[in-house]
């Protein structure tokens, strides 16, 4: 049986707490008899570990090419189920990605075991630890063997120890973009002189522009094809480039529902845009577990040229699908993110998080009600919100996502016009 976000966090507080505190001990002595055969120099083999979030792969994705630049051979550490988000750029060579199997504690303990012998193998001697006060990610990082090792720390604050892991303590900013505060690690990891806190640099919008996906023409017209032939079997007269693809993705992944829009109001919204472009082939996306879910949300809205694309498409078409589209409205979710890597214009819909810190690089129009209550999750509470009423994404109107999405396909269409 998976283990539950919830389980998980529990593990973390309960169970991560205590280790801390009994690995920091051995982390500082390990260090003070190490610390004699250490050669200096910056980074050579640096791992980044981010667990649990696919779209945060994404947004790592201009950190990890400035410590390339650097002069550094990067790998990465991520759960199992999300290692497919590293593919859409291929910054990481798949030789240099360690997994850990969350679905079982068994997996995860052998896993994790696996991993720290095979940090030493490969002599990773820096670590940036991504999460944001993960304390299991913190004793993956301590005891790893890497001389540098770099993360966030509370410093003064309260809440969310995780011991004294960190030879390079970050702040956390929560007022800039967090691709931008994951560039501060990097920094961080390659500075001279030690500061405290790091990093006392200015970061540009310009460092943070990702990089694009090179489409397989093949996998393209393969994926083309697949589309055209499903309309048909549904009878729709429907042909790639002579009308308009619009993507809909109804669903958010289970580390925070409260992220979602109504399905009645991704019903009425596919309502809302076959009326006005009722020529166009509406596309409900999702993965294969979100079947019936987005089947639910089709036969609400009730749309002859809208077809449920959930389990359509794998992962590493994704892309080319997003090179097809026009345009895509979705939750604050993966997709925002995946998307970003193409020239896909999108509306994002936030709620419990704000864009400030989590919006789309691409071409992105994010709405939020601006609740005084929201953003309801930060680093400050493990992302997790008492909240059961998510007011912030039910104030959304239907009106309000098809106003942007306008805007947003007519920006596609000069696009493909020029």
């Amino acid at each position: 049986m998976a283990i539950s976000v919830n389980a998980m966090r529990t593990i973390d507080h309960w169970v991560g707490v205590p280790l801390c505190a009994l690995a920091s001990p051995i982390v500082a002595l390990f260090d003070l008899i190490a610390k004699p055969f250490r050669k200096s120099g910056p980074p050579k083999r640096l791992l980044f570990i981010e667990l649990s979030e696919m779209g945060s792969a994404i947004l790592v994705d201009p950190a990890m090419r400035k410590a390339q630049a650097n002069g550094a051979e990067i790998y990465f550490l991520i759960f199992k189920s999300n290692a497919a988000s590293l593919s859409l750029l291929n910054t990481v060579n798949p030789k240099h990605i360690f997994t850990i199997d969350s679905s079982s504690l068994w997996k995860l303990a052998l896993d994790t075991l696996g991993f720290l012998a095979k940090a030493r193998i490969h002599r990773i001697d820096t670590v940036i630890d991504l999460e944001l006060f993960s304390r299991f990610t913190a004793l993956l990082t301590g005891l790893c063997g890497a001389k540098r090792r770099v993360g966030y720390d509370i410093f003064h604050g309260e809440g969310l120890w995780r011991g004294t892991m960190l030879t390079r303590k970050v702040h956390y900013n929560p007022h800039i973009h967090i691709a931008k505060n994951f560039i501060s690690l990097v920094y961080a990891a390659f500075a001279e002189r030690e500061e405290l806190p790091f990093s006392k640099i200015a970061i540009t919008d310009d460092e943070i522009r990702l990089a694009q996906a090179v489409i397989d023409p093949s996998v393209k017209q393969n994926l083309q094809i697949r589309i055209e032939n499903l309309a048909q079997q549904a009878l729709i007269p429907f042909k790639v480039g002579q009308q308009r693809i619009i993507l809909i993705n109804p669903n958010a992944s289970d580390l925070l529902p409260q992220r979602r829009w109504a399905p009645e109001r991704f019903s009425e919204l596919i309502m809302a845009v076959h009326q006005r472009y009722p020529e166009d082939l509406i596309l409900i996306t999702g993965s294969p577990a979100e079947h019936t879910y987005v089947e639910g949300v089709r036969l609400a809205a009730n749309v002859k040229r809208a077809l449920n694309f959930a389990g359509h498409v794998r992962f590493s078409e994704l892309p080319a699908l997003y090179t097809l589209a026009h345009a895509m409205v979705t939750n604050d979710s993966g997709p925002g993110h995946f998307s970003s890597v193409t020239a896909l214009h999108t509306v994002v819909l936030f709620g419990p998080e704000t864009p400030a810190l989590y919006g789309s690089l691409g071409n992105s129009i994010p709405i939020t009600a601006n609740l005084a209550c929201s953003p309801c999750v930060s680093a400050a509470n493990h992302r997790k919100t008492p909240c059961q009423d998510n007011v912030c994404m039910k104030s959304i109107s239907v009106s309000q996502v098809m106003e942007q999405l306008a805007v947003q396909i007519t920006a596609a269409d000069r696009a493909r016009a020029s």
